[in-house]
Order: structure tokens, then C-alpha cells, then sequence
């Protein structure tokens, strides 16, 4: 009778104590920090939290692939989910950094934008490099990369990037290339020659700029006409501190960060479940109202309120006429056409 009551208060200890361990089950997310991570708390965070009992441990990195490297040949990845960018992911994925992701336990591939789906990443927001102008300076506003070239139309300067990545895609739009077409024609000799002819013809008028916070900067100042920017940036610049700028997305450039799992993570199911929950409408439509950033599901994309919409780089209209940055591409040319830019440059 005795060893009966003392079997089942050790299985009763066991089973509490089971309960302990699931109710303190917990996920390391790791993102770059900032006011994405703020909108991340609102949509991801603490809703999973709620809903499932697991903490999220909220942790910033600056995209330094050496701690993941680190962490795996050491046997000691404590990261479970991590926010990369498309270059780092592709790097990452050729080199066994992260694992392949069951779209099984997420949602199926078809749900995604084109390049959202990859191998070892699940695409979690998208940001474009689009033209922006100062509504002030200008009575009618451009409305393409061609009207960008128009020098007698909007005399003064212009700024683009200093770097050959988005800048000869924009060269080839203006050149009257589609932007379904721009990376089969860049992948030829004489595209490549037809982009650097391109810029030649707006070289005079070209003001570079290199950090993000300079296209606004330099739109209000009124040293340029009009530039490239990042779409954030400069919807920042209008809602939050009333710039008279404006963004127009036709021929606009996107790319994604993406939700990835380090090799070797310690809780690949419930990364998984996270990245699934991360990937619902409602979710991303939360993120989506919290920062300018857009979602990479059709689903979420179609359910955008308008007043959220329009400000966003995937949604219908905004994305309708944009080009995807192909990241293979740069992977595979971008050494030489980096170098060929730098030479152009310093002529």
C-alpha cells in the first residue's frame, strides 16, 4: 500500500514538474533591433507568447554571420529563429549555416511573393528602393525611372546610391527595359555596356548618397530634384515628421528579410510553429500597420486595409510594375560589376 501511494506521488512529481519544463518552453528570436523589433513585440511576440505559453527571448544582432558560425562549430547554437537578409540567406544556406525549411509546417510555398519561399528562409517583411521627390519643388511629379533621366523636364540634380547594386537596374528601366526583363539583360555583356551608357548620359547631374537617412536629407534641403530612397525612410520623413515628399513605387526595386533557423537550433518544431504563426494575415497585417514595411503573402497582401496599402511596397498596386532584387544575381555577378562600377565612378 505504501509503495503504491509512494509510486504515484513520484509520478505526480514527475508530472508536475513536466508541466514546469512545457510552461517554461521558451524561443530565442533574434532581429536587427529598432523600430521593426517594436512592431515584431506588437505582431509576434507577445501574441505567440499568449497564445502558446512559450517566452520569446527578443535578441538584437547586427547580421554578423561569424556568431552563427561560431555557435555551430562549437555545438552550441543557442538561437533558434533569426531575421537575415536575402544576401546573408543565400550565403548562409550554400554553406550548411541554416536549415531547410519544412513548408509543410509553415504554409505551402504557392502562398508566398515570388523569392519569399526559399530553401532555408520564409520571406517575413519586404522593403523596396523606389523614387521619392519633394511635392514642394516639383508642380508635377515624376512618375517613372525615364522621367528620373529628363533633365530639361526637371532640371537639378539628381541622387542615386553610390553602388552598382539597384542603380543599374534603375538605369535599364530608364532605358525603356521592363522590369520583368532587367536581369536577363544585365546577365549579357551588352547589357551590362547599355546600363554603364545609361548612366553616362545623368553622371553630370548624379549627387551619390550612401547612408539611408541622405535621399530625405537631401530632398528637403532641396539639393536634388528627386532620388532614390528606401521606402521606409522616407515614409518616416512624411508621417512622422510632416516632409512634403512623396514615393512613386511604378519601377520600384524590393527585397525581403526572411525568419531563419540556425543548424543545429535546439527547438526546430516549435521554430517552425513560431515562423507559421509570424506568417498569418492577421500577423503580418499587424507588423505591416506598425512600420512601412510590407507582408510576402499573397493572402495578406489582398487583405491590406487601403490606408495601410498604399504606403507599402507589396501591396497590389505598389507592387504591380516592381522588380524583385535577385539575389542570385548579385551573388554570382556582383564582384565584377562592384568593380566595373567603382572604375566608372572615380573616371
Amino acid at each position: 500500500m505504501f509503495k503504491h501511494a509512494r509510486s504515484a506521488i513520484v509520478t505526480g512529481f514527475m508530472l508536475s514538474a513536466f508541466a514546469a519544463v512545457a510552461s517554461a518552453q521558451s524561443l530565442t528570436v533574434v532581429s536587427f533591433g529598432g523600430d521593426s523589433k517594436a512592431a515584431m513585440e506588437k505582431a509576434y511576440f507577445q501574441p505567440y507568447e499568449k497564445e502558446t505559453g512559450t517566452r520569446i527571448n527578443a535578441v538584437d544582432w547586427n547580421g554578423e554571420m561569424g556568431k552563427i558560425k561560431s555557435m555551430i562549430d562549437t555545438n552550441s547554437v543557442q538561437w533558434d529563429v533569426v531575421e537575415v537578409e536575402a544576401p546573408e540567406l543565400e550565403r548562409g544556406c550554400s554553406e550548411g549555416l541554416f536549415e531547410e525549411i519544412d513548408y509543410s509546417k509553415v504554409l505551402p510555398e504557392s502562398a508566398f511573393i515570388e523569392h519569399a519561399a526559399q530553401e532555408c528562409g520564409v520571406g517575413t517583411f519586404i522593403w523596396s528602393v523606389a523614387l521619392a521627390y519633394n511635392k514642394d519643388k516639383l508642380k508635377e511629379g515624376p512618375s517613372s525611372w525615364a522621367d528620373f533621366w529628363d533633365i530639361n523636364k526637371y532640371p537639378g540634380k539628381r541622387a542615386l546610391r553610390k553602388g552598382a547594386k539597384y542603380t543599374l537596374e534603375i538605369a535599364l528601366m530608364a532605358d525603356g527595359v521592363s522590369p520583368k526583363d532587367v536581369y536577363t539583360v544585365l546577365a549579357t555583356p551588352e547589357g551590362v555596356d547599355r546600363a554603364f551608357k545609361k548612366l553616362d548620359e545623368l553622371k553630370p547631374h548624379i549627387q551619390w548618397w550612401e547612408s539611408g537617412s541622405q535621399p530625405g536629407q537631401y530632398l528637403v534641403a532641396g539639393d536634388v530634384v528627386m532620388s532614390s530612397a528606401y521606402n521606409g525612410r522616407i515614409a518616416q520623413a512624411i508621417k512622422q515628421d510632416k516632409r512634403p515628399l512623396d514615393i512613386v513605387w511604378n519601377q520600384s526595386l524590393y527585397a525581403l528579410d526572411y525568419w531563419a533557423i540556425p543548424k543545429g537550433a535546439p527547438n526546430i518544431e516549435r521554430s517552425l510553429d513560431f515562423i507559421k504563426f509570424a506568417s498569418q494575415p492577421k500577423n503580418l497585417i499587424t507588423y505591416s500597420s506598425n512600420i512601412p514595411y510590407g507582408p510576402p503573402t499573397h493572402e495578406a497582401i489582398n487583405a491590406l486595409p487601403d490606408d495601410i496599402g498604399k504606403d507599402l511596397p507589396s501591396s497590389k498596386q505598389n507592387i504591380e510594375n516592381a522588380i524583385a532584387l535577385d539575389v542570385n544575381f548579385w551573388t554570382d555577378y556582383g564582384d565584377a560589376l562592384e568593380q566595373r562600377y567603382n572604375a566608372w565612378v572615380a573616371q
